[in-house]
């Protein structure tokens, strides 16, 4: 009688070499699709488990930041902005995805030291299980700002609101590619993790998350392009576009009609959000490639490494 192969046994077989194409190591992670979306429901798991409020804390953390924030920047400093709050949350709920995945993508491979020893599998998808999970605390903190829209009577943009599709599609993108080089390279250099901690600080205050815009632009004048640079401040002023659809309001200290605040890009349309967002979407595939590729390279000494 024949014996019935197991499942184990119908598996492909995966072979670690730094000869292995990046074609290659594209199919594997398709291929392995399930593994990763059982690492993301582990990881969603694992951070809440035996907690009673669950993911409601993905609501309440954002939430608390904003309330700190709110009365920082709008009671003690008077910054002007109207909607400050709603504002704000456009640009945190996007900071928030992007922070969060990326610091935890970069120790996947050192903190699943045991798994990459024993096992032959695709090692970026524990890269990409962080950044997973992350989508889903996204989609938990979305929900705070359809209230927050809801309370402060903020009407979105319809006609912008479609670009909020690509928008996010080039965050994920981009911080999947960031989240697999640090990651490998985290492997090998363990200051890394450190490093993005403060690399994370400046990044967020070169966004125009707490700050308009316009204020940095409008000096900058022919050179404002340069500010766009940072691949997360386009995603930023479409979601800011979208959601909170105001380009210049009147100041709420203001006295007059002339008295406004300028925020967001002037005589531009969607064109002009979808060809940044086109922008960052090609080098984020592009930066992908190449992270996928490094990765391919130096996986072979992970395990004598770990």
């Amino acid at each position: 009688m024949t014996p019935v192969p197991s499942r184990l046994d119908r598996a492909p077989t995966r072979v670690v070499s730094s000869r292995t194409s990046l074609a290659q190591h594209l199919r594997d992670i398709w291929t392995y699709r399930e593994l990763l979306r059982g690492l993301v429901r582990k990881e969603l798991q694992v951070k809440y488990k035996n907690s009673v409020v669950g993911v409601g804390w993905s609501m309440v953390n954002p939430a608390m930041t904003l309330g700190v924030y709110y009365f920082v920047f709008q009671i003690v400093l008077k910054n002007g902005i109207p909607g400050f709050a709603v504002y704000l949350l456009c640009g945190l709920l996007v900071w928030n995805l992007f922070s969060t995945a990326l610091p935890s993508a970069t120790g996947a491979v050192v903190g699943n030291a045991a798994i990459v020893k024993k096992v032959a599998f695709p090692r970026e998808i524990l890269a990409l299980a962080s950044v997973g999970a992350s989508l889903q605390f996204f989609f938990y903190q979305a929900v705070v700002m359809v209230l927050a829209l809801v309370v402060f009577r903020f009407v979105p943009s319809l006609s912008y609101l479609p670009l909020l599709a690509p928008a996010l599609l080039a965050l994920l993108m981009l911080t999947a590619a960031l989240g697999i080089f640090l990651a490998a390279m985290n492997v090998y250099f363990r200051d890394i993790q450190h490093l993005l901690e403060v690399v994370m600080t400046a990044w967020f205050w070169a966004t125009p998350i707490v700050y308009t815009y316009r204020n940095i632009a409008d000096r900058l004048g022919s050179h404002a392009w340069v500010f766009r640079l940072n691949p997360i401040t386009p995603i930023v002023l479409t979601f800011q576009r979208a959601l909170y659809n105001r380009i210049s309001p009147l100041s709420t200290t203001a006295k007059t009609a002339k008295d406004v605040v300028n925020i967001l890009p002037a005589h531009v349309g969607r064109f002009w959000y979808l060809s940044q967002l086109l922008g960052v979407m090609g080098v984020s595939v592009a930066l992908f490639l190449g992270a996928v590729a490094v990765f391919a390279r130096v996986e072979g000494n992970f395990a004598e490494e770990l």
